[in-house]
């Protein structure tokens, strides 16, 4: 009988010795304060039931969904009556989660929760996404939504918890939680409209409150993941003002979130709709789940936190949906890289089977080496954002003393740095790889890959949505330039000492690797180096002469983002492909000081990450120029034009 986690070394070790569970299960079970008798009264209680979950959903989606993977796909979803069906086998599966409770794994024991750990959870979205990654998906908007739910209510205040306890009282949607918990309805988030996608200030869907102070949701969402769902957090447009183009919110700040519940049932099990399902998009892949448009038409509507705060609520979200998609994707990589390999070492050419051909065995390696770089950097981002959250209400709701909230301040804050630094490489390198595997599962099964009686030409159609869906890839790559070169900004003194040190370490440390790695932090850094110097130049040439504690604050002030910025955005993508390579290869030593018997896969690695770095550190700074003065002759040609 199958095992998606004892049959997976790299896993294991992450669960065995690359998590730091002392903490996270010291804050997940409130300093092990649990004098009613409830939860765990140490930590080695606490890992013997993680590792139950894990060992159980293993064997559960190895058994009771990979078998069925290409079957789901085939059948898909339908609609019929306004509402979304699901084919026997599918809901079948759903039938048996809903009897594991796996829907309440993270919540509170006050709701009925387990309390596990979200990492935890994360560790099941590989194993199930590597079932198959459509099941996966529908799967994230139940307990995953219930959570949202319950921090949403704590950020705006409307939770109540015992400030010695730290247990919850009470939170303003505990009935929906409850109801999501139970397997019986689930939720989704309503973003993307038919002419606002990553462009968020286009957003045209309204919500207006009548006299009474009630709100009202009216527009059409399309592209809904699990949109015939009962709980919608939806974003829409409150504020009538025009976006000012000098403002760098963009206009943002007229968006506001909202819960929207779509339909009422009555004792019967009757429903009765409130927002409409205007169809279930027909998809490449990813058949399994349900992809709807909707309309709301004045749907009664409970606002989240303060009008104009939709946008602040919205980033809580899609922060936590970009890690889980991050570890979707290394499911479905774990899965191209088993279907490639087994059918490699049973298809037989020239002799021998395939996996001992020399281009083969490099594929299948590389394909390895990729994913246990992805997983590194899943299980860092997954950590230090549940640390930084779990902290953040901590200090919120519990009693400390001022030296303890001045301690546990200062961690909260770097948890959350890791977390933000670290999830658009995570979001952006595990997509990327998803579909570079699928396509490679393929090359290695030949034409039998083409065929859809094999596993490949499935997954190739289910990855191709991993670099849109949840922010783009190209987002992603935005992102990480705009915070790497806003921190240099904000702190040049600090850029300056890190790339000295990294030069210094590359000619000087000891140890071979350390040497390694420094060169491409270097590399890395020195790319950065070149970005701010062609963004700030100008900038940069006022400031000779002048202290460079007074830079900062002439560095950070009157940008024009569409001209300053271009030459950073060109190359934005391969500023991230440099970052997540360093990243990667830092989380990796890291584990080597600990784990000395690491050092064979920091070595593969480092193997391509060593010559990849060089060729994008050239790309950035050599070329460029040319595209960009073509661009801006052809803005200054459209301006004189339209004068």
């Amino acid at each position: 009988m199958g095992n998606f986690f004892k049959d997976n070394d790299d896993l294991q070790y992450y669960f065995d010795r690359g998590i730091d569970w002392e903490r996270l299960v010291w804050v997940t079970e409130r300093n092990f304060t649990n004098e009613d008798g409830e939860g765990f009264q140490n930590l080695d209680e606490g890992i013997a039931f993680y590792r139950e979950i894990a060992e159980m959903v293993g064997e559960f989606v190895a058994t009771e969904i990979k078998p069925h993977e290409k079957e789901i796909d085939e059948q898909g979803v339908t609609l019929v009556d306004g509402e979304v069906v699901f084919p026997e086998r599918l809901q079948g599966v759903f039938d048996k989660l809903k009897e594991l409770d796996l829907h309440a794994l993270n919540l509170p024991r006050e709701l009925g929760g387990m309390n596990v750990p979200l990492l935890m959870y994360f560790i099941n979205t590989e194993m199930m996404g590597r079932a198959d990654v459509s099941t996966m998906t529908h799967h994230s908007f139940h307990g995953g939504m219930a959570m949202a739910a319950l921090l949403f209510s704590a950020l705006e205040g409307s939770s109540e918890i015992d400030p010695k306890t730290g247990k919850l009282v009470e939170t303003r949607w505990g009935r929906a939680i409850e109801e999501i918990a139970a397997g019986e309805a689930w939720g989704c988030m309503d973003i993307t409209e038919p002419d606002a996608g990553s462009d968020m200030a286009a957003i045209r869907t309204f919500g207006k409150q009548d006299s009474d102070g009630n709100w009202f949701v009216t527009g059409e969402k399309i592209f809904i993941t699990s949109g015939h769902g009962k709980y919608h957090f939806v974003i829409a447009r409150t504020e009538e003002h025009e976006a000012d183009p000098n403002d760098p919110l963009g206009g943002l700040d007229r968006l506001s979130m909202f819960l929207v519940p779509t339909y009422e049932e009555d004792a019967e099990g009757n429903r009765t709709r409130i927002v409409q399902i205007s169809r279930v998009e027909e998809k490449l892949g990813h058949h399994g789940s349900a992809t709807c448009g909707l309309v709301f038409d004045e749907a009664p509507a409970q606002l989240i936190g303060e009008r104009g705060e939709g946008f602040k609520y919205m980033l809580v979200l899609m922060n936590n949906a970009r890690l889980g998609v991050g570890f979707e994707c290394l499911g479905l990589s774990e899965s191209a890289y088993r279907a490639a390999l087994d059918y490699a070492t049973e298809r037989e050419s020239m002799g021998k089977t395939i996996d001992q051909h020399e281009l083969i065995a490099e594929y299948l390696e590389n394909m390895k080496t990729d994913i246990q770089g992805v997983r590194a950097m899943a299980m860092t981002a997954g950590y230090h954002e549940e640390m930084a959250a779990k902290l953040g209400l901590k200090l919120q709701f519990e009693d400390l003393s001022t030296i303890e909230r001045r301690k546990l301040e200062q961690e909260q804050r770097s948890h959350a740095d890791r977390s933000r630094r670290i999830t658009p490489l995570l979001k952006y390198t595990a997509s990327e790889n998803a579909v570079q595997h699928a396509r490679l599962a393929m090359q290695i099964h030949g034409g039998n890959g083409y065929m859809k009686e094999y596993l490949p030409e499935k997954l190739m159609r289910d990855a191709l949505v991993m670099p849109i869906y949840e922010g783009t890839s190209q987002i992603q790559a935005l992102m990480a330039m705009k915070d790497t070169l806003g921190g240099i900004m904000k702190n040049p003194q600090k850029f300056v000492r890190r790339l000295a040190q990294a030069r210094w370490r590359s000619l000087s440390a000891r140890a071979p690797m350390e040497r390694r790695l420094a060169a491409l932090q270097w590399l890395s850094l020195s790319a950065q180096q070149h970005l701010i110097l062609k963004t700030a130049g100008s900038k940069v040439k006022g400031l000779r002469g002048r202290p460079i504690t007074e830079w900062p604050e002439e560095l950070t002030k009157n940008w024009d983002p569409k001209r300053d910025f271009a030459f950073a955005m060109l190359h934005a993508e391969r500023l991230i492909q440099l970052l997540s390579d360093t990243v990667v290869a830092q989380l990796l030593f890291k584990q080597t000081q600990k784990h000395p018997e690491r050092i064979e896969v920091l070595e593969r690695h480092m193997e391509r990450a060593e010559p990849r770095a060089r060729y994008l550190h050239e790309q950035i700074t050599t070329t460029g120029d040319r595209l960009l003065s073509r661009l801006a002759a052809g803005e200054s040609s459209e301006r004189q034009a339209a004068e």
